[in-house]
């Protein structure tokens, strides 16, 4: 059996922002996908994966239980398609911030939800907001406290545009331009980040009003203008304003970003080369960059491997 793809996904603005209720923004990234598979001959990867889905159901199995009214499954045929090897064949990078869980999450719910709700119907407001509480319960498992936006961009693949927390919706993003100069770029980091860990020094930082007013007046503020700067192909103040982000982000959330990238991520605000912000909960994975220059950007970081994920 080979199930369907699922890919990986880019939560361009609103890390962190959006638990404090800032817009976000995240697009699917068709460059890394998974599906459910299963094989006569599996690899350590594969018995590894699956050794996680027995897991995995045995959670999901608990969470009908505790709340049918939220998701039911064909728990006979997942658990019969686990003991006999299914895994998920994956080749998203897992502690990198592109949704690895999420594309997971999406394939199970695809297969084996009950009623589900399919990318086909009129995705109206409540529906998103439905699967997104579904997702954000099953892939707690794997993270402690999910948002759910993962699974839901891997499962419907198309960008999503977070207004608040109760208020999602799917939108469109300005063509791409693959002659533009301009571009957003994965920057890897060399390092698996862990989500928890971060999210709880995140959370222990929230308790500092300090933290909090800069959240506020700054964090947030400059996140929601780059959203809307993004979707309105408004370039100029995208960059004023990413360059804005990436100052506070490297001022207020130093333990998220890997020693080693801390200079170079002040150097990008001091030539305007690139700015660099966090790609998920950070602490290693990938970091995202945003050029006017692709060319000029590739000089100043040539000692790393760049990504090109959007043009313009």
């Amino acid at each position: 059996m080979k199930g369907p793809l699922f890919y990986s996904k880019i939560l361009l603005f609103g890390e962190y922002g959006i638990i404090r209720d800032s817009k976000g923004l995240s697009i699917p990234y068709n460059f890394y996908n998974g599906a459910l598979k299963k094989t006569e001959e599996p690899s350590a990867e594969a018995i590894a994966s699956n050794a996680s889905l027995k897991r995995f159901v045995d959670y999901l199995e608990t969470l009908q239980t505790e709340q049918p009214e939220l998701v039911t499954f064909d728990l006979t045929t997942l658990k019969n398609d686990v003991e006999t090897g299914m895994y998920f064949d994956s080749s998203i990078p897992q502690g990198y911030g592109v949704g690895s869980s999420g594309a997971l999450v999406a394939a199970i719910y695809d297969k084996y939800a009950t009623n589900k709700i399919t990318v086909l119907e009129n995705l109206t407001r409540e529906k998103l907001l439905q699967l997104k509480n579904i997702f954000s319960q099953m892939e707690s498992f794997f993270h402690g406290k999910s948002s759910g936006l993962d699974p839901l961009n891997s499962y419907l693949s198309i960008p999503i545009l977070i207004n608040s927390k109760d208020n999602i919706e799917a939108t469109g993003i300005p063509t791409q331009s693959f002659d533009g100069k301009g571009a957003v770029f994965l920057l890897d980091s060399g390092i698996v980040g862990e989500t928890a860990p971060m999210v709880n020094i995140f959370m222990e930082n929230l308790k500092d009003k300090g933290f909090r007013t800069m959240l506020k007046n700054q964090f947030v503020k400059y996140t929601d203008a780059c959203v809307e700067n993004f979707l309105h192909g408004d370039m100029k103040s995208l960059f004023t304003n990413t360059k804005k982000l990436s100052k506070v982000v490297l001022n207020n959330f130093k333990p998220m970003i890997p020693e080693q990238f801390h200079g170079i991520w002040q150097h990008g605000i001091d030539t305007n080369d690139y700015y660099l912000k966090l790609c998920g909960s950070g602490g290693g994975g990938y970091i995202l960059g945003f050029t006017e220059d692709l060319e000029r950007a590739k000089v100043s970081l040539k000692d790393y491997k760049l990504e090109v994920v959007y043009q313009f």
